[in-house]
């Protein structure tokens, strides 16, 4: 699955929005098969539910993700 990433991150959250489509101002990170989305998705937050997530991404096309930052 080809996926283009945006990333924002402040000092409290992390805004990252994955998508099967290409964006003007989204980065390409690659052509990413199951396993690769699953150590990606580990990398943004350990305790999501990466499964749940990837089959969100394969049935809409797009993810996005906001994760608040612990101190």
């Amino acid at each position: 699955m080809k996926i283009w990433i945006s990333d924002k991150q402040t000092t409290t959250h992390r805004n990252v929005r994955l998508y099967c489509e290409a964006h003007s101002d989204y980065n390409y990170i690659g052509d990413l098969d199951d396993e690769e989305l699953h150590e990606l998705l580990l990398d943004f937050q350990k305790s999501m539910d990466i499964e749940k997530n990837i089959k969100l991404l394969h049935y809409y096309g797009y993810l996005h993700l906001f994760i608040i930052a612990k101190k």
